[in-house]
Order: C-alpha cells, then sequence, then structure tokens
C-alpha cells in the first residue's frame, strides 16, 4: 500500500509541475501566470523543472508522509522521481543546461571556390 502512494505522489509532482513549466495550460492561464512572475524568484523557479519539482513536492511530502522523517526523505524521493520522468518523457535533442543562452559556435567554414578565389591575396 505504501508503494501505491509513492507511485501517485510522484506522478502528481511531474504532472503538476510539467504543467507549470511547460505548458500553457486551459485558457493559457499558466502562460499568464509565467508572465506575470517574470524574472522575479518565482518566474525563475518556473522555468526551471528540476528546482519547481521541489517546491511542489512539499505538500506532497506533508500529506502522505506520517513522520516528520519520512516526510523530509519523500520530499527529496518526489522530486527525484519527477526528474526522472521528465528525462525519460523530454524529447532526445532537449538537454538539461543551466544556460538557456548558449553562444552558437562555429567549428568549421566551407566557401565555395569562387568566393576562395575572390578574397585570396594571391589572385589579380
Amino acid at each position: 500500500m505504501r508503494f501505491y502512494w509513492f507511485v501517485l505522489g510522484a506522478l502528481g509532482v511531474w504532472r503538476i509541475t510539467h504543467l507549470l513549466q511547460a505548458e500553457d495550460g486551459p485558457c493559457d492561464i499558466v502562460v499568464r501566470l509565467r508572465r506575470m512572475a517574470g524574472n522575479s524568484f518565482w518566474g525563475r523557479v518556473l522555468d526551471c523543472f528540476y528546482c519547481l519539482s521541489l517546491w511542489i513536492a512539499v505538500p506532497f511530502a506533508y500529506w502522505i508522509g506520517e513522520t516528520w522523517k519520512e516526510r523530509g526523505l519523500l520530499w527529496l524521493a518526489f522530486s527525484g522521481a519527477a526528474s526522472l520522468l521528465e528525462r525519460a518523457t523530454a524529447p532526445a535533442a532537449a538537454a538539461y543546461s543551466e544556460d538557456k543562452e548558449e553562444p552558437d559556435v562555429l567549428l568549421r567554414r566551407t566557401e565555395n571556390a569562387g568566393d576562395a578565389q575572390r578574397r585570396s591575396p594571391d589572385s589579380p
């Protein structure tokens, strides 16, 4: 029976966290909430699935746990399970990155033969 509650809690934390962090919500309510939060503390929390899952897991751990020790362990376990579910369901191209504005790095530039000849200092 306890495993049942753990699974329910983990799925609930994942679902609510995913809704608040990555979805528009019904009638774009969640999008409006994220816009209102802006660049405040809560806005930054809503931008990070892993950070948000820690906050969402708190009430689940409180309601499901019976002792404070159990609640503390459930808090981390629910957040961890939600994080694992997020990684398992995320598209393969979406990798976790703290720095969302990574610069594009040019590894190699290829020029066609005509451009190379016009730019060559040896050409007349």
